[in-house]
């Protein structure tokens, strides 16, 4: 059986995210969707509240599955017997953060990573920005699955 997981803040869910789920679960037999738990970070959502975005947007998708995590990244995988981290990128930026971590994790559990080009009319979306054009009073309807874009709102 083939597992990856697909890590990530969350903070919130946006369609580039749920991009990048619904490719994995074509690939792989199970996707974890684990959301990370860092405490001294400051989220504008709470883990349960991410957790039930998530659990809401994939659930469309059998193979899929939400969790958490806390610490390094490679220790969940291997408690989860994941063979595989799947990461979304964006651009040439994120890619040379994302490939450093990849190696580093490659040689610290042999987990291997996974890069998916986010689909083009995804590319330019990212969670900070969401929550600041919200903040600001903009429009996010069209980077947000509904049920997250109204919890969004909620929220400000």
């Amino acid at each position: 059986m083939s597992r990856a997981v697909f890590p990530g803040t969350f903070d919130p869910p946006t369609n580039g995210h749920l991009d990048i789920i619904a490719r994995a679960a074509v690939a792989f037999d199970e996707v974890i969707v684990a959301a990370g738990v860092n405490q001294s970070k400051k989220r504008l959502f709470s883990v349960e509240e991410r957790l039930e975005m998530l659990t809401a947007i994939t659930e469309p998708f059998g193979n899929v599955r939400i969790g958490t995590f806390e610490g390094l990244l490679v220790d969940y995988c291997r408690a989860e017997q994941a063979q595989v981290i799947v990461k979304g990128l964006r651009a040439g930026g994120d890619y040379d953060y994302e490939l450093q971590m990849a190696q580093m994790n490659r040689k610290m559990s042999g987990v291997d990573t996974l890069f998916l080009p986010t689909a083009p009319e995804n590319a330019y979306i990212s969670s900070s920005l969401v929550k600041e054009i919200a903040r600001l009073g903009g429009p996010v309807e069209d980077f947000l699955p509904p049920i997250v874009h109204q919890r969004l709102l909620g929220t400000l």
